[in-house]
């Protein structure tokens, strides 16, 4: 069952579903709300449960509404790309060889087709940029396995829409967002604690909350620096 909710000046999607818990989630880019609650739960119920959010509700809109978004890419020479948080400048080669990326100190290499259009640039560029995330994150995993206690099953990266990373508690399994590539790799590294702790516990509770400054004391400020850096500029579906 689909319904909404009014919430005075907020309007949000609720969803009741086979699960045993509500959760709460608010998307980018303008904040978007939407409620999955349990079928056995009536909408006014759902409706107290999202007034007593109702502040944190705020936080989170006022925070995606003011995030910086990065303008669209023409994959052309001069361009800024960003590579683990640093910033290069794209040189675009057009050759007959096999098109590939190379990164230099200071500039990213695209060697390209003389015919490549800007989707075909985007896509090796982006095929690169997973490359270099699913090369960081198995050292990460091996790290902090030992430190939490729990296992990886696998890992993959694909692109997010509205998540930095995710995880499937009963399979073992994280998920990462390929726009971490971009990111510091100190945020990386939190996103793959954030997501190895919701192996064990599922919810953003206090015993989570514990379970996060007791392996990363300063994961919060890892946190901020992620969601204060600018974002990809596309139209975000929900």
């Amino acid at each position: 069952m689909e319904a909404q909710i009014t919430l005075g000046d907020i309007v949000a999607d609720v969803i009741l579903k086979d699960i045993k818990n509500v959760h709460l989630s608010v998307y980018p880019p303008n904040g978007h709300v939407r409620i999955s609650a349990p079928e056995r739960m009536s909408i006014d119920n759902v409706r107290a449960y999202a007034v007593s959010k109702l502040r944190w509700i705020k936080q989170q809109q006022k925070k995606l509404q003011s995030q910086e978004r990065i303008t669209p890419r023409e994959y052309v020479n001069g361009e800024s790309h960003y590579l683990w948080g640093k910033r290069y400048l794209l040189h675009v080669f057009e050759t007959a060889t096999t098109p590939h990326v190379v990164l230099r100190a200071r500039h990213l290499e695209l060697h390209v087709r003389p015919d490549s259009t800007v989707e075909k640039r985007a896509e090796l560029l982006e095929t690169w940029l997973r490359q270099q995330l699913k090369s960081a994150v198995p050292k990460l995993i091996a790290k902090w396995e030992p430190k939490i206690g729990v296992e990886v099953a696998n890992f993959y990266v694909q692109r997010m829409k509205t998540k930095w990373g995710s995880c499937s508690h009963e399979k073992g399994n994280i998920r990462l967002n390929t726009e971490l590539a971009k990111k510091p790799v100190e945020c990386l590294e939190y996103i793959v604690v954030h997501e190895m702790v919701h192996l064990i516990e599922r919810s953003h509770n206090e015993r989570f909350i514990n379970l996060m400054n007791e392996n990363m004391p300063k994961w919060k400020f890892y946190r901020e620096e992620l969601n204060r850096l600018p974002v990809r500029h596309e139209d975000w579906q929900y």
